[in-house]
């Protein structure tokens, strides 16, 4: 069926493009919810006459997507997941998972404009996630992904580390106070009597 967007659809077009979508597609999803309008001389005349308007749109969304191309190709992002002893993830990574971990970063990106293949990523490591932006324009976002176990132990250690840190760190302070209590004593002054200080009696 051919038909006239309204907005943007991934993968199919823009808004104001002229397609043809599956008879399906556009009965049940394109028509119904506004995506798109039928294609006949009216409704092209309407579109035409909004030409103006939606380039100004088109050009709006173009600068957004240059500036979030610019933050998402500076991003690093870290996903902890369940992995056995070899790195071996218990299932895999997906796209939803890294639209999440991406919202975290106060970024929103719909859900099929990123490319995570369910056999993408199957192992412990760093992977470089594409993500489409607009036309023709995608940004690449490092993915960090560690094992929940090895996370914890890390954390575990760290804990340990800073607990004997401090507790050192305590007798160390004990240490010097009582050393620091020990050359006071020493060196307290003595008062000393003279001559001049004792009384004469006759």
């Amino acid at each position: 069926m051919k038909v006239i967007l309204t907005q943007d659809v991934i993968n199919l077009g823009e808004e104001g493009d002229v397609v043809v979508a599956k008879d399906g597609y556009a009965r049940n999803y394109l028509l119904p919810s506004g995506s798109a309008i039928k294609f006949n001389k009216t409704n092209m005349a309407i579109v035409k006459s909004r030409n103006t308007s939606i380039e100004l749109r088109k050009e709006e969304k173009r600068k957004s997507s240059a500036t979030l191309a610019e933050r998402l190709n500076d991003l690093e992002l870290t996903l902890i997941v369940s992995a056995g002893d070899s790195g071996k993830l218990f299932g895999s990574v997906t796209s939803l998972m890294v639209q999440d971990a991406l919202a975290k970063e106060g970024i929103e990106i719909e859900r099929k404009k990123i490319e995570v293949s369910s056999q993408m990523v199957k192992m412990v490591g760093t992977y470089s996630i594409r993500i489409h932006l607009y036309e023709s324009d995608f940004a690449t976002v490092k993915l960090n992904v560690e094992s929940e176990a090895i996370v914890k132990l890390k954390e575990m250690e760290a804990k340990k580390a800073a607990e004997a840190a401090a507790k050192e760190a305590a007798i160390s302070d004990r240490a010097t106070a009582r050393a620091a209590a020990e050359t006071a004593a020493k060196v307290a002054p003595v008062e000393e009597v003279t001559e001049e200080s004792t009384p004469v009696t006759e």
